[in-house]
């Protein structure tokens, strides 16, 4: 019995290779067809960019750059509700429209000659570029606040780059 037990222990090592080695695993030498274990293939990582989804059809259709955010604010249809950021651009006819979800969002855009920000009742902030030159607003809440040129001593055409919200 005990010469059985030590016959099939030496078989599960010389089956099971030396110690080290993983299963299924290929070495120089092997055959071409040598089956490889397919765990040992790690899986990529994934990695969340931030990037605006739909962005380039946005802005084929609406000339509006949505580039970055964590998706707590996004892009709204202005007849959709109340409780939204309200955008008056000299290049747009109607309002551009943003829904706020959650405690808090950010959303990198670029939406020229801004002028005036209408916010919902989120503590909202704006920062917006003319020339080198950066400028933040605060929104005031469910109100119409001046910004970019309509603020501008000098009247300058500003572009809206950056929306952050809190509750």
């Amino acid at each position: 019995m005990a010469a059985g037990a030590s016959a099939l222990a030496w078989t599960a090592v010389l089956t099971a290779g030396a110690p080290g080695d993983s299963p299924g695993a290929t070495v120089a030498g092997d055959s071409p067809g040598a089956a490889v274990n397919v765990a040992e293939e790690a899986p990529g990582y994934a990695v969340e960019d931030f990037a605006y989804p739909g962005a380039d059809t946005i802005l084929a259709e609406q000339n509006i750059l949505l580039q970055r955010g964590d998706g707590h604010i996004t892009l709204a249809d202005c007849a959709g509700g109340t409780g939204l950021i309200q955008i008056l651009a000299r290049e747009h006819a109607d309002p551009i429209c943003f829904r706020v979800i959650g405690n808090e969002g950010w959303l990198t855009l670029e939406i020229p000659s801004v002028y005036a920000v209408r916010g919902n009742d989120y503590d909202t902030q704006v920062d917006m570029t003319v020339g080198a030159e950066e400028k933040s607003y605060d929104i005031g809440n469910n109100t119409w606040t001046a910004v970019g040129e309509s603020a501008d001593e000098q009247g300058r055409e500003h572009l809206l780059v950056e929306i952050r919200s809190t509750k």
